[in-house]
């Protein structure tokens, strides 16, 4: 992991507090950036989120699905966890803690706000740290792609349905057109971006070199963007979040409990198919992880930057190392348990050491 990454956590709290006192000083600004719309679209936002999203869509070659066979158990078993799962588990612990247990504590006007960004951040599977998290459990990078970019062409048609299905469930009001123009502005429009640039790049004398050198320079601009976005959202949330700091704690625990429950699920499903652990390991991290730009982006353009659902997916961001480091030494320091199955194949005959990454990355 990169500087950055391995501190993201950091660099969140520092935007916590940035935003906080920024908000509280020039609380007219961030109102006129709030107010800078088209279609219930704000602009500021929108460029951001595609400053974060591109740069991640760009490492997903979609050729890679048609090699969705070669683990198809795995895929199997990833894509039970990711979209029959994780949506339904975490709508279920948002109605238990945030509408039941911990709703004394909280605002009583967010409330359902709050269920909303933590339905909207468990409907989105991670695309572009997961393979950070799969190079470290020493996963099978050929799944890993074909996975996402599979994982990235449902997200197209099952996220809008998915999201607005719990969000009714939850008796919140749903505007189905906004949420369909998010899908289209933050998932489809840049995905065809991402994958027309990619094959540019490629088209030319060493291809996956000068995709690598993209990715290199466009890397600190999505993390830069990704914080900054994070400012404006605080600079919002901010008189809230001083009032009652304890919002971000509750939020927190249902997220914690999906994160493991959800990886650990997927980790033992691979186990009982008999899937090998560089498969295992991938798909208990991709099962768990949340592809937190779009949540964000999504959570704004339905409810707003000062809304409770906006404030539940930055939480998301806040605690995804740190939870997903610890994922990973699970997965690791479990491996010769897990391949102590019969059946279970070898690490070794899985991915061998010095295996290609056939996303040029």
């Amino acid at each position: 992991m990169g500087f950055f990454e391995r501190y993201l956590t950091l660099w969140v709290f520092l935007c916590i507090l940035a935003g906080i006192g920024l908000g509280h000083f020039f609380h007219g600004g961030f109102q006129v950036i709030g107010g800078m719309e088209v279609a219930q679209v704000n602009l500021p936002v929108a460029v951001l989120i595609w400053l974060m999203v591109i740069p991640m869509l760009l490492k997903i070659d979609l050729r890679a699905l048609k090699g969705v066979r070669r683990h198809a158990r795995g895929v199997g078993v990833t894509l039970f966890v990711n979209w029959a799962v994780k949506p339904f588990s975490m709508a279920l612990l948002g109605w238990l803690f945030i509408g039941w247990l911990f709703r004394p504590w909280l605002p009583a006007e967010q409330i359902e706000s709050y269920i909303a960004g933590l339905i909207i951040l468990a409907a989105a599977p991670c695309t572009a740290m997961v393979f950070v998290w799969s190079h470290l459990t020493e996963g099978e990078p050929h799944f890993t792609l074909t996975q996402v970019a599979l994982n990235d062409v449902i997200m197209i048609f099952a996220f809008a349905p998915i999201v607005g299905l719990l969000l009714g469930l939850s008796a919140i009001s749903v505007p189905w057109d906004t949420l369909v123009l998010s899908v289209l502005l933050y998932i489809v429009v840049p995905l065809i971006l991402a994958n027309l640039w990619r094959r540019w790049l490629l088209n030319h004398e060493h291809g996956y070199l000068r995709l690598q050198r993209v990715l290199e320079r466009m890397h600190p601009v999505s993390l830069a963007a990704l914080l900054a976005t994070l400012v404006l959202l605080f600079g919002f949330q901010g008189e809230q979040i001083i009032k009652q700091p304890l919002i971000i704690a509750l939020l927190a625990v249902p997220i914690l409990i999906q994160v493991f429950f959800n990886s650990g699920l997927a980790y033992l499903l691979n186990r009982a198919v008999k899937s090998p652990h560089c498969v295992a390991g991938p798909s208990a991290l991709i099962g768990a992880s949340n592809f937190f730009e779009l949540a964000v982006a999504t959570a704004i353009v339905l409810f707003g930057f000062e809304s409770g659902a906006a404030l539940a997916t930055v939480v998301g961001v806040l605690i995804e190392v740190p939870v997903m480091l610890l994922a990973v030494r699970v997965v690791n320091r479990s491996r010769d348990w897990y391949e102590s199955r019969a059946g279970v194949p070898a690490h070794a005959s899985c991915c061998p050491p010095g295996a290609a990454d056939p996303g040029g990355h």
